[in-house]
């Protein structure tokens, strides 16, 4: 869990504050958090991957310090609202890296605008199979918004605690602690009444009691020819390490990378190797050019398979 605070801009986009990180120069690097986090949860590495790009790192709708209306908080409602942010401060493109909900938003903001993303990165994503904690699917039955208030006003030791535990988690190599520390912060960050409803509205619109409900799976084709990099922690109690090697069989072009020692959040479990790995990446592959041609020819012939 970063303690140092990162220092948000902000720009309103259709009538609503979005926060947002941005450090250093070069080429873009989009950087997107999961439900429950904001943009801390990139603090480790920012410094580094500012060194020689420009990193944007919001607070998605509903989360940190952006709004929190009652509106869409659906994966292509996340993702439309990356493109205007992107635009807003005059971004073209840009290499999206996408950690939990932030890969299920990845994913679909690369299927929606192929023409502006220029690489693919997925950290521990969503969207790519149904499994799914249990934690996470029993907060989108009924009842569980008066849970959820009665976890997040527990007495403010609670943090202390929560920090104690992944200090104790980094020290002795206990992925678990480190991951419960994380997921108990997430938790204290919603004792506002507005940002529960924004996590239970987020949350339901991709998951139900039987996991996750939104896939990207049926058109991984699609990602073929965008460089791809997936990387997740072996050890990841919340989405199942076996989601990336569906994705090393979909798309075989894509890099996989697994950090054994990691859970959820392998980006704070090792930094320092997370940033290693993620600019290789990018030294290691051009930008795509969308083709559009190309783009038809896949999407009639994935009609000419089904149809026989």
């Amino acid at each position: 869990m970063p303690t140092t605070p990162l220092t948000r801009e902000s720009r309103v986009v259709h009538g609503h504050r979005r926060a947002f990180v941005r450090a250093g120069e070069g080429p873009p690097l989009l950087l997107l958090h999961g439900i429950g986090n904001s943009a801390q949860t990139w603090a480790g590495v920012v410094d580094r991957l500012a060194a020689s790009h420009t990193v944007i790192a919001p607070d998605l709708l509903g989360h940190g310090s952006s709004d929190k209306p009652r509106g869409d908080y659906s994966i292509a409602g996340y993702a439309n609202g990356m493109r205007d942010l992107l635009s807003v401060l005059d971004i073209e493109q840009a290499t999206v890296v996408g950690h939990s909900l932030g890969g299920g938003i990845a994913l679909q903001f690369a299927y929606q605008f192929p023409e502006r993303c220029e690489r693919l990165v997925l950290v521990g994503s969503g969207g790519l199979g149904p499994e799914l904690s249990l934690g996470l699917r029993a907060a989108t039955v009924p009842g569980s918004e008066a849970v959820l208030t009665a976890l997040t006003h527990l007495p403010l030791p609670l943090r202390t605690g929560l920090r104690a535990l992944d200090a104790f988690g980094r020290t002795v190599g206990w992925v678990p602690a480190q991951d419960l520390a994380e997921a108990g912060e997430a938790m204290l960050a919603l004792s506002d009444v507005e940002a529960r409803r924004a996590f239970l509205r987020t949350l339901r619109s991709v998951v139900d009691a039987r996991g996750q409900s939104v896939t990207a799976v049926d058109r991984l084709y699609l990602a073929e020819a965008v460089p791809m990099l997936v990387i997740w922690g072996s050890r990841d109690p919340i989405v199942p390490v076996a989601h990336a090697e569906a994705v090393r069989r979909l798309v075989p072009t894509a890099r996989v990378e697994v950090f054994p020692n990691a859970g959820h959040w392998p980006h704070l479990a090792e930094p320092d190797r997370f940033a290693e790995v993620l600019l290789d990446f990018i030294a290691d592959t051009q930008p795509v050019e969308h083709d559009r041609d190309g783009w038809r020819a896949l999407l009639a012939e994935q009609r000419a398979l089904a149809e026989r």
